[in-house]
Formats: C-alpha cells, structure tokens, sequence
C-alpha cells in the first residue's frame, strides 16, 4: 500500500490566503464533489453486497412453505372425500330406512282396509240374503237354535277387526315416531352432507391459491437469479477492470520509478502546448524529480524538488496561469469541474476543501503527482476512493 500522500504546504511564505471568491468556488465544488464520491463509493457497496443471495434464500424457503401447505391440503382433501362418502352412505340409509317405514305403514292400512271390507260384504250377504247364507255358514241362519252363534261369530269379527285396527294405530304411532326420528336424523345427515361438501369446496379454493402463490414466487425465484448472474457478471466485469487498472498503475509506477532511478539534472525545455496540455507537458518533464516538503524547483536548479502543490503551480506557471502554493487555494481558485468532464490538466483535490493533496490528470485513467517524501515525481492511477474531495479547472 502507498503511504498516505497529504498536503502539508502550510508554512509562512507558501500559503495564500483564500479570497471570498475562492470560499465561494470550494462551497460550489466540494458538496457535489464529496456527493459523486459518495454515490460511486454506495454503488460498488451495493454491487458487492449479497443482496440477490439472501433474497433468493428468502424466496426459496417462502417457496417451500407454500409447497408444503399444498401438500397438506391435498391430503387433508383425501380425508375430507372419504368423509363426504361417509356422510353420504349414512345418509341413503336412513333414506332407505324411512321409505321401509313408510311402505310398512302402508301395508298395515291395506290390510286393515282389507279386512274391514270383509266383513262389511260378510254382513250385507247375510241381511240381502235373508239367511240363504246358511247354506254356506250356519251361524247366519235364522234358527234360534244358531242365533247365539251367529251372534258370537259377528262379535268374534269385529273383535278381530278391531283388534288389528288398534294394532294398526299401535303400527302407526311407533312407526310415525321412528320416521320422526329418522327424518331428524335425515336432516342431520344432510348437514353432514352439506358442511363436508362446503369443506371440499374451501379445500379446492385453498389449493388453488396456494398453487398461484407457488408459481408466482417460483417467478420471483427465477428473476432473483437472474439479477444474481447479471451482478455477478458485472462484478466479474468489474474486477477484471480493476486488475487492469493496478496492473497500468505497477507499469506507471515501474516507468516512474525507471524515470527517477536515471534522474539526470537537466532542465526540461518549455511546453509546447498551450493551457492544460500544456502544463500536463511541463508537470511530465519533472518526473523523478524527489518530493520535498515546501519546495517548487524544477531540474535544472540548485535543488531540484517539489511538493504536491509546488508542482502543480510550477506546471500551470510554465503556461502562464499562477497558482498559489497551497493545495486548498488552488482548489478554491479553480473552476469545478464533474468526473464526467476531466480534462488533461484538470486538478485533482484530496481532502477536506481539498487541504491535504492535490494531483494533476493527464487523460487515461492516470494523474502526476509529487506523492511524500521518500518519492519522486510519477505517473499513477486515478485515485477517487475515500478523501477525494473533487476536480477544479484553473
């Protein structure tokens, strides 16, 4: 890891004291600024959290409950079939029961009918007849002799046809109250009947919601891994740039460090590029010259050496823009400028108002800086991870 590159340029004679416009530029730059860092730094948060898996695991197991409450009303529905048929065969016996008592009670009267009929033609025979039906039954005759026993014989028939009138009604009663208990045990059985199909019914309706739930969360299922591929795709695709960017980064420090082992003290000759190309230029022309604190000497000097600030200063100098030499000056004497926007020349500010670093962009993805002290001038990689505080035009 880099050390921590600061800004410490603060010493009498290197500071500039901030102008009211200068205050005005660092309120305009460094909320946006801190707000683009913000947004990028919860994007890549965002990108690496497991959002996708936990949401899958969510489903799948809202999946599995809905499953087994299926499963379970299914086999409450075979349970509640065969109580239905209970219901039912429970039902036709008692139908077939009351229709038997029904058709006994109605063998009962015809036969009383029968009998009564009998013995009125019995009767009406004997009177039209006046007696001729001695002829076939002596009791009818009108012999004193056998006027006791026709009298017995008619007494024994309607004693009979009583009898069986009061059997009847004896039939009748027993009968009439089994069939009153059997039409209430019937309409208890309907119930029955009834409450299982209504059951069934609520079953079905239950399966059939459980079954549009399962489909829609084995949608959602599918779409969670979706959106886990495509993240895990970008993430890929994200690592793989970032190895790209470290591995151009080693390349421009290796360069850099080249650059500054076979450092010859020899002044560079001027830019032949206008603003910030440039000054990019001339801030190239000193690379490998050593960092020193306070210092903006470029080679060919006594002391060749510079600070951050010093040689972003000394670069913009050679074009002819003057900067003061304080990193959270020239960030409030610049112009603001979005990420989307960066120029070749474009000052990169680190910290609070930008106080604590200040780089140049030289297009690329790469920047120049004076980095700390043990380092000399280099390319690196652009840096906008944590204490980045924005970008500034001069």
């Amino acid at each position: 890891m880099d050390p921590i590159v600061t800004d410490v340029e603060r010493a009498e004679g290197h500071s500039t004291p901030r102008s009211l416009r200068g205050a005005r530029l660092l309120r305009r730059v460094g909320i946006p600024a801190l707000t683009v860092v913000t947004v990028w730094s919860s994007t890549v948060v965002v990108a690496t959290r497991p959002a996708a898996g936990d949401a899958i695991s969510t489903a799948k197991a809202k999946a599995a409950q809905i499953e087994a409450q299926l499963s379970a009303s299914q086999a409450e529905m075979s349970a509640l079939s065969q109580q239905y048929d209970a219901a039912a065969y429970h039902l036709s016996q008692i139908n077939a029961s009351i229709a038997s008592t029904q058709a006994k009670i109605a063998a009962d009267r015809q036969q009383v009918a029968s009998d009564r009929k009998t013995l009125s033609m019995a009767a009406v025979s004997n009177y039209i007849t006046d007696g001729a039906a001695t002829t076939e039954n002596p009791i009818f005759s009108n012999n004193d002799k056998t006027l006791g026993a026709a009298s017995e014989y008619n007494k024994i028939a309607e004693g009979d046809v009583s009898l069986a009138v009061d059997n009847l009604h004896t039939a009748e009663i027993a009968l009439t109250a089994q069939q009153v208990q059997l039409q209430g045990q019937q309409t208890q059985a309907q119930a029955a009947v009834t409450s299982e199909k209504d059951a069934i019914l609520q079953n079905t309706q239950a399966q059939q919601q459980q079954s549009s739930a399962l489909a829609q969360e084995q949608g959602q299922i599918a779409t969670l891994v979706q959106q886990q591929q495509a993240a895990e795709a970008a993430a890929a695709a994200q690592a793989a740039a970032a190895k790209l960017a470290a591995a151009q980064a080693a390349a421009a420090s290796a360069r850099s460090n080249s650059s500054a082992a076979t450092f010859s003290n020899i002044a560079a000759p001027p830019p032949t590029a206008p603003g910030g190309a440039g000054a990019v230029q001339a801030a190239e022309s000193q690379i490998g010259v050593p960092y020193q604190w306070g210092a903006e000497s470029p080679k060919g000097s006594a002391n060749p050496g510079f600070d951050c600030s010093g040689l972003t200063a000394w670069s913009w100098g050679q074009v002819g823009v003057s900067l003061p030499h304080f990193s959270g000056a020239q960030m409030a004497d610049s112009t603001p400028v979005p990420l989307s926007d960066l120029q070749p020349g474009d000052l990169l500010f680190y910290g609070p108002g930008g106080s604590e670093h200040v780089a140049m962009f030289i297009g690329g993805g790469q920047m120049i800086e004076a980095p700390y002290t043990g380092a000399s001038v280099w390319i690196t990689g652009l840096r906008l991870g944590s204490g980045f505080a924005g970008a500034g035009r001069p």
